[in-house]
Parts: C-alpha cells; sequence; structure tokens
C-alpha cells in the first residue's frame, strides 16, 4: 500500500516553476489561475513522492522527462468536435468557398491549414471533416492539416483518433456515418479523413516556419500566454498566412494591440482575422461581407 506523502513548496518556489515555465513553454500561470496552479503542483510532488519543492526544482532543472510530465500535469486538454459551431459554419460557409474559388484553376489544387494547440485531435479532425463536407470532389484536393500541441500524450491520443460518444455531441447522424468507424465503445475517424492531418509537437513558443497557410486555427491557446508573447505569435501568423488566408481565434482573444494589419471579418456569431489579399482578383470581395 503506497503512502500519501505529505508536500511543502513555498510561494518562492511556486514562483521559480512558474518562471521556469514561461521560459520554457511561453504559458503564463498568472494570479488568475493560482489556485489551480499550486494545487496541481503539490498533486504532482506527491505522485512523486517529493516532500519539498527544492527535490521538485532540483529535478525539473536536471531532466528534460521531468519537466514535460509536470506540464502535462498542468495542461488542460477540454474539448469537442466542433466545439464552437458557429466558427466551424463560418469556416464552411464562407471561408472554404472563397479558397474554392482562389485556388480552382491551379494544379495541383492544394489546402494548407495549421491547428495549433490542437489537443486530442478534435479541432483538426473537425477541420478535415469541414472540408470534406464543403469542397467539391475534396479529393481532387491536396489537403494537409498541420496540428500540433505542446503535451505529447494529448498528440497520441489524437494520432490513435479514437473517440467515445461524449466528445461528438456537434457531429451529425450523416457525419457519424461518413466519417467514423464504430470499434466497441469508440467512434474511430475513417482513413479518409486521418489522411489530411498530420500531427507534430510542437511549443509555441519556439514555433518553427510551416511554410505559407491558409488558414491558421489557434483558439483559447493564447490565454495562457503573455501579452507580449501573444502578439509576437500573432505577427508571426500573419507572415505564415497566404494573402487572403484567415486565422481563427477564441471569442476571448484579438488582434487589437498587434501592430498588423488584419482585416476583421464578421460572420454570424463570430469574428474572423483575414490577412489582406492585396491585388488579387477577389480582393473586392472584403467590401461585402454575406451574413450567415
Amino acid at each position: 500500500m503506497k503512502h500519501l506523502v505529505a508536500v511543502s513548496i513555498t510561494e518562492y518556489e511556486l514562483d521559480e516553476i512558474r518562471t521556469l515555465i514561461e521560459r520554457r513553454s511561453g504559458i503564463l500561470f498568472d494570479a488568475s489561475r493560482e489556485r489551480f496552479f499550486s494545487t496541481r503542483i503539490r498533486e504532482h510532488m506527491a505522485a512523486k513522492h517529493l516532500a519539498n519543492g527544492t527535490d521538485l526544482l532540483r529535478k525539473l532543472h536536471a531532466s528534460t522527462v521531468e519537466y514535460d510530465a509536470m506540464v502535462e500535469r498542468l495542461l488542460t486538454q477540454e474539448t469537442s468536435f466542433f466545439r464552437y459551431p458557429a466558427v466551424f459554419e463560418a469556416f464552411q460557409r464562407k471561408v472554404l468557398p472563397e479558397l474554392h474559388m482562389k485556388k480552382f484553376w491551379e494544379n495541383p489544387r492544394s489546402l494548407r491549414i495549421w491547428s495549433a494547440g490542437c489537443a486530442t485531435g478534435e479541432e483538426p479532425y473537425s477541420i478535415a471533416i469541414s472540408v470534406a463536407d464543403a469542397l467539391m470532389f475534396s479529393e481532387a484536393w491536396n489537403v494537409e492539416i498541420l496540428a500540433t500541441d505542446i503535451s505529447k500524450n494529448a498528440l497520441k491520443n489524437a494520432q490513435q483518433g479514437a473517440y467515445h460518444r461524449r466528445s461528438l455531441g456537434h457531429i451529425s447522424p450523416r457525419q457519424l456515418d461518413a466519417y467514423f468507424s464504430a470499434s466497441g465503445n469508440e467512434h474511430v475517424i475513417k482513413p479518409r479523413i486521418r489522411r489530411m492531418v498530420s500531427f507534430a509537437p510542437m511549443n509555441l513558443a519556439q514555433a518553427v516556419y510551416l511554410g505559407r497557410l491558409d488558414c491558421i486555427f489557434c483558439m483559447n491557446v493564447m490565454i495562457y500566454f503573455s501579452e507580449a508573447r501573444r502578439n509576437s505569435l500573432i505577427q508571426h501568423f500573419y507572415e505564415y498566412l497566404e494573402p487572403g488566408g484567415y486565422l481563427f481565434l477564441g471569442h476571448s482573444e484579438s488582434v487589437s494591440n498587434v501592430p498588423v494589419k488584419f482585416e476583421s471579418v464578421v460572420c454570424g456569431d463570430c469574428i474572423l482575422y483575414r490577412k489582406p489579399a492585396g491585388e488579387m482578383i477577389y480582393r473586392g470581395a472584403a467590401l461585402v461581407e454575406g451574413a450567415l
């Protein structure tokens, strides 16, 4: 029988851990999440049988594996398919038709989308399902959905592509039949959708250039960053996007304080951010945005 470890950690040691995480991962645990942070740190210490903060800090500085294990415990991976229906409605009814018109005469027709902070995969697979639903003859397109996350455990689950019914709340019966296979108590992503998505570990604080992209989804990720890091990341997103490309952020996130000139496009209940298309042929469409 395992004995519970009585843990002791000072505020100074908690601050040192908080600083270490922000420096390495870009994630800022500010005052609004103080209780969550200190509770999870103490839980981690008890699980590792560490009696005091000094022992924990020693392990974190000595081992990347120990550091990663602690960060995994601090990350929340709450997500589901089509978690924000209004966003995906805008994606299907406005953005994808616009991209279809833009790229129709290209050979090959390609579509590159980044799901930055993909967690356990529901978001990138939702993107892939949207593409399959919205693009005529989507099989004739080269669709590349890059899905990245800092959590290796989350990525492992995402690559398996197997989900319980509770994650599929916004999946229609038609989509369930078309894009999933039943396997016991789980529903497994079919190969046609799985082939569109590539998963890779990535720390957004040290993001690498992924080439030009048509869309970037980074929803409810930057709320964990400092303002300076958020601004830097949004500037990178702007540079990575093709002219006319779209950035999707969470409802509480915006580009208002960043010195890049995204166009704000209101679609139904959400705001999309579009990189100006310059002299491209469909540029005039920005003047009149159809309501969903």
